[in-house]
């Protein structure tokens, strides 16, 4: 890789970093819901806990899966050349 590498006057650059970004946010959302709606529907509908037990699990997996896959994304910066990524 060149060591003068300089990417300001590339514009298509941070339009595909943007888009990778864009997609990664929704991969991660979609991740978040499967993960969700799984433990959810089967302690309602196959255990005896019900559905009051698969939405307080829902809820908590949910908290936890924001916390971990969403939040910590939203605090990185988009620009990928920035020091502390």
């Amino acid at each position: 890789m060149d060591a003068d590498f300089n990417d300001t006057g590339r514009p298509e650059l941070l339009a595909h970093e943007q888009t990778y970004h864009g997609f990664s946010i929704l991969l991660r959302w979609c991740m978040l819901g499967l993960a969700t709606v799984i433990p959810t529907l089967t302690l309602w509908f196959a255990t005896p806990a019900g559905f009051w037990g698969g939405l307080i699990a829902g809820i908590v997996v949910f908290a936890v899966g924001y916390m971990i896959l969403v939040r910590h994304e939203e605090k990185q910066p988009l620009n990928l050349w920035v020091e502390g990524r």
